[in-house]
């Protein structure tokens, strides 16, 4: 059984994959741990297969007939490779030299046996901190944000500010409700108990969904302020040809309306179980 299974979606970005790849190869460099790296393709055709057998050939490629979704894919991964820990990681992820960040997201879970999982701090491309770990939404923040009203009212904009935790210091660790789905590293031994990825999201909200049936599980999710990664963060979601578009990006994006229909997968799902916040 493998220490750490890496697990890397691929839908069409495969130059950060490799970009990822390398940055990773870099951080287990000497490491005593056994790590495998996955990249599981849904359907991308986008020669991911051939770079990899020629650039990164110690890594397992497992390929997809269809895109399936991002939960799903990992879902093939977990359920394939046996492994003490799950590093779930996106593509636009790049780690950071001489931080050996497996090692110490590795360290702190072997020194804290009863935490089921585990997300670094992200920062953005130019070294901006990213939110990336949050609250459990309320059911009107995500269309209120949607539709840009928090930068038009206030009680608006406080509830986004409360949804990705700006009152609180990113620069200590700590129990969180949930974690971004970019960079999650999971206790293996705990999934039989609390489950893999919801697959009927096709994509957004599974992360959070994840998280929630870990804390209802008893396994704490915690925000770790001392390892760092950049995560480039593309939010294609909320973009048409590059550009924000607010409402209108529910007609020409079909990223914002599967958003919007994860986001009602998610609260109906949940809708007899109190929201509490951990």
């Amino acid at each position: 059984m493998h220490d750490i299974v890496t697990i890397t979606v691929n839908y069409k970005m495969k130059d950060d994959i490799d970009r990822m790849l390398q940055s990773l190869k870099e951080d287990i460099k000497d490491t005593q741990l056994k790590v495998l790296s996955v990249i599981v393709d849904n359907d991308s055709q986008d020669g991911i297969k051939l770079m990899l057998q020629e650039k990164h050939p110690h890594v397992e490629f497992v390929g997809s007939p269809q895109n399936v979704g991002f939960g799903k894919a990992n879902n093939v991964a977990l359920r394939r490779y046996p492994a003490c820990y799950y590093f779930i990681v996106n593509p636009d992820v790049e780690f950071p030299e001489q931080q050996k960040t497996l090692e110490a997201m590795h360290k702190f879970m072997e020194e804290h046996p009863r935490v089921g999982m585990v997300g670094p701090k992200l920062l953005n491309s130019d070294g901006t901190l990213q939110y990336s770990c949050y609250r459990f939404p309320e059911f009107l923040t995500q269309p209120l944000s949607r539709l840009a009203f928090d930068q038009k009212w206030v009680a608006a904009r406080k509830r986004a500010a409360r949804l990705h935790m700006k009152d609180f210091d990113h620069a200590s660790t700590r129990p969180v409700d949930w974690v971004m789905g970019s960079a999650m590293f999971v206790r293996g031994s705990v999934l039989a108990e609390v489950g893999h990825f919801d697959d009927r999201y096709f994509m957004y909200f599974e992360d959070c969904d994840w998280c929630r049936r870990f804390w209802q599980h008893g396994w704490p999710v915690y925000y770790l302020h001392h390892i760092e990664l950049r995560h480039a963060h593309h939010r294609y979601s909320a973009h048409v040809d590059g550009r924000p578009v607010g409402f209108w990006a529910i007609f020409s994006n079909k990223l914002t309306r599967i958003h919007i229909k994860s986001w009602l997968q998610y609260f109906w799902k949940w809708r007899r179980d109190p929201l509490r916040h951990y």
